[in-house]
């Protein structure tokens, strides 16, 4: 069973170099981050 496990895991690996999946949620920013809240802080604009 181990050996099967192995062969799927490459082939997976293999299948995503070939054919890569793209998945926006992985990659859209869900708003403002720390970076960006910090700052404002900063520049004295508070949230109220």
């Amino acid at each position: 069973m181990t050996i099967l496990n192995h062969l799927r895991g490459y082939a997976a690996t293999v299948r995503e170099f070939i054919a890569p999946t793209y998945r926006p949620e992985r990659y859209y920013m869900r708003g403002p981050g720390p970076a960006c809240a910090r700052r404002n802080h900063q520049l004295g604009f508070g949230t109220h």
